[in-house]
């Protein structure tokens, strides 16, 4: 919740599409504002952008490739000059961890590469991103990292992906623990499988995997970008102040 009476500012990284599109229109409908990071598509930020204003609310893109630590320092300038401009503000209410890459691979053939990029991401991105904006983030704030419901159940294929997002839940308690001092809270959010093109789209459009899927969650169907985005703006809504070092698992009971 917001230190001020003014609308609280969400900042969502890889809020451009798929889950983090649908975390920033789902925010926007309650009124706060949202500042999103994009790697490489800057019109399909912008026309996220005009998306968010035409709700009512102030809204802004800014580039940022979270594997690559070097730009931080850069981006966290950006950040609070977009604040001061465009918001007319210090001070962010809400961090959403949410800037992410999918490799399928088994993990006989999983190679030092593929590894190392899901780590700059998935792991150390956040890990230093988040360190690099916390004067930025108010105090009484909120961080919600993303991580995924293969951290608990298991699919072959997935063994480097699932190791980082399992780093980033315990993460997500020794950050939250170490924040108390300042009221910010410190949550991650799982999502099951959702409809989207990460990962190549396999589960919006292989319709057999669509099937399987659906069959082993608990509310017979695979999720979509509105189910993530409804818990995101849920989480971090004011009556989700109390919520704190938890993972959340949207998932619609997958693998019960």
């Amino acid at each position: 919740m917001s230190t001020s009476k003014r609308n609280p500012v969400a900042l969502i990284t890889g809020g451009n599409r798929g889950l983090g599109k649908s975390m920033a229109l789902h925010l926007a409908d309650r009124g706060v504002g949202v500042v999103i990071t994009y790697r490489s598509n800057a019109a399909e930020a912008t026309d996220v952008v005009k998306q968010i204003e035409a709700k009512g609310v102030k809204a802004a893109a800014l580039a940022l490739d979270v594997g690559d630590v070097r730009g931080f320092d850069a981006f966290a300038g950006a950040l609070k000059a977009e604040l001061a401009g465009r918001f007319g503000r210090d001070r962010l209410d809400h961090l959403v961890n949410n800037a992410g890459i999918g490799v399928h691979a088994s993990f006989a053939e999983t190679t030092e590469e593929q590894f190392d990029a899901l780590m700059n991401v998935h792991l150390k991105g956040t890990f230093f991103l988040t360190q690099k904006l916390l004067p930025l983030i108010a105090d009484g704030g909120r961080i919600l990292n993303v991580s995924s419901g293969l951290a608990r159940f298991t699919f072959p294929g997935y063994a480097a992906y699932a190791a980082m997002k399992g780093g980033i839940e315990v993460l997500t308690r020794y950050m939250a623990k170490e924040l108390g001092p300042r009221k910010i809270t410190v949550n991650v959010l799982a999502p099951g499988a959702i409809e989207t093109d990460f990962g190549g789209g396999a589960v919006r459009d292989n319709a057999e995997l669509n099937r399987m899927i659906a069959a082993q969650t608990a509310l017979g169907r695979v999720g979509l970008p509105d189910d993530i985005g409804g818990a995101v703006a849920l989480l971090l809504s004011p009556e989700g102040g109390w919520i704190n070092g938890q993972r959340i698992e949207a998932s619609g009971g997958m693998m019960l």
